[in-house]
């Protein structure tokens, strides 16, 4: 018995889902929101991580990669603004440059400043400071202790002075030495263009009107003429005189909050005899500014140091 074949109009098999419709259900498929990775969505859906072979990593930018090796620093104790870890030998070193300083205490004047030289390490022209702890009261106006003293060997640096000064002035203050020397064209140029290269700023006792004008920009900096710290010259004074005592090493001081002076003396290249009568000048010139409300001890402690040295005791 011959087999009924089917006609070719009838389907065979069971009708196939019109390729039109996976589109539309790619389509209602929920967009993944920003900032979150498509990939764990997938893996979720795909637990057994059969059905798609894993993709490969993409490229890290540059910019990327370094600062992934910054977080892997700091997460191994390198935190910003801490210095890195010194080594054994270093690490020696300066607990025997402090051994060496607590050993010997409070010492004269002269052997402190051999003292000093025996324990300085670096490489570069230290600078030799002062700093005094006096008994005065900072919280109290009339107890600050503020001025300027001119040492008699320099602090071994150069030290650039501007001179706000009209009229034979000018001459006069550039024949002393005086790298700046002008009035309005000066005062325009630190205004619009925040020109400051300069160290010390002078200022003639007529010019003060036009200064007053740049205390924003000169106070904050310490860079203000000011009669207190010897800035301001008088009619009396000459300013051929000013100018070479400051470019000279003309130190300013100033008490600060904990009732300290602080001040650089020289530097270590300078002969023991040159730091000793730099440093006499010094604290001489802190003793004669007393304020007379201060009562008791008004210099309780003296000490040396340099740039990268511990401090040493002063007995003078």
């Amino acid at each position: 018995m011959a087999k009924k074949q089917a006609k070719p109009d009838e389907p065979t098999e069971a009708p196939v889902a019109a390729p039109a419709e996976a589109p539309a259900a790619e389509a209602k498929k929920p967009r993944a929101p920003r900032g979150k990775d498509p990939r764990k969505d997938e893996a979720k859906a795909n637990p057994d991580g059969a059905a798609e072979a894993p993709s490969a990593p993409a490229a890290v930018p540059k910019a990327q990669q370094g600062l992934s090796g910054e977080a892997s620093k700091r997460r191994k104790g390198q935190q910003p603004g801490q210095p890195p870890k010194r080594g054994k030998k270093l690490r020696e070193q300066i607990r025997n440059i402090y051994k060496r300083a607590t050993k010997e205490g409070p010492a004269p004047l002269k052997k402190a400043v051999g003292l000093l030289k025996q324990l300085k390490r670096a490489k570069f022209d230290e600078t030799v400071e002062i700093h005094m702890s006096l008994g005065i009261d900072a919280t109290q106006s009339d107890q600050m202790i503020r001025g300027s003293v001119a040492l008699p060997h320099g602090v071994g640096k150069a030290v650039r002075v501007l001179v706000f000064c009209q009229g034979d002035n000018v001459g006069k203050a550039k024949e002393a030495g005086a790298d700046f020397a002008g009035s309005d064209e000066l005062i325009k140029k630190i205004q619009g263009e925040g020109w400051l290269e300069f160290d010390v700023a002078l200022a003639t006792q007529d010019m003060m009107g036009q200064v007053s004008r740049l205390g924003k920009v000169l106070g904050p900096r310490g860079l203000m003429p000011t009669p207190k710290a010897g800035t301001v010259i008088t009619s009396g004074q000459d300013v051929a005189a000013a100018v070479r005592e400051f470019k000279a090493g003309k130190v300013e001081y100033r008490s600060d909050k904990g009732g300290n002076d602080h001040a650089g003396v020289g530097k270590m290249s300078f002969d023991d005899d040159k730091l000793v009568a730099n440093v006499t000048t010094f604290v001489e010139q802190i003793r004669s500014v007393k304020p007379s409300a201060v009562k008791g001890h008004y210099v309780r402690s003296i000490t040396l140091a340099g740039t990268m040295t511990p401090g040493i005791p002063v007995t003078m």
